[in-house]
């Protein structure tokens, strides 16, 4: 079968051959074409540096309850708090997460900064 098709003022002829169905062999060894490379190089996000190692003498450990990105850090070290207390913010998945203070206390080590990168666990405040 013919057809004449016209797109953005251009008119072109195509021929459609009728085959048999492809059955699911054939579907599953069908490999498309491999993609073409880009030749302008893709933007890089701006490096952002993981939260170092932190060694805690005693005190009660604040840690990060998911991966993310620190976007605040509201205490510093030496500042009494209460319970509740909003510690710092930490986003995750596009939101904004709330650390909570569990206790009153008074904070004794800052162990991130805005901007640092942090995995499930990672210490993030101590209190004592």
């Amino acid at each position: 079968m013919k057809y004449e098709i016209t797109l953005n003022g251009h008119t072109y002829e195509i021929e459609v051959e009728l085959s048999s169905p492809m059955g699911m062999a054939e579907f599953a060894a069908y490999q498309p074409a491999p993609p073409v490379a880009e030749t302008a190089p893709a933007p890089t996000a701006p490096s952002v540096a993981p939260a170092a190692p932190v060694t805690v003498e005693n005190g009660e450990v604040i840690d990060a309850p998911m991966p993310g990105t620190i976007l605040k850090v509201n205490v510093n070290v030496g500042d009494t708090i209460k319970a509740g207390d909003v510690l710092a913010i930490l986003e995750a998945m596009k939101m904004e997460n709330e650390i909570m203070a569990p206790r009153d206390g008074k904070v004794t080590q800052v162990a991130v900064s805005k901007g640092t990168t942090v995995d499930t666990g990672a210490v993030l405040l101590v209190l004592a």
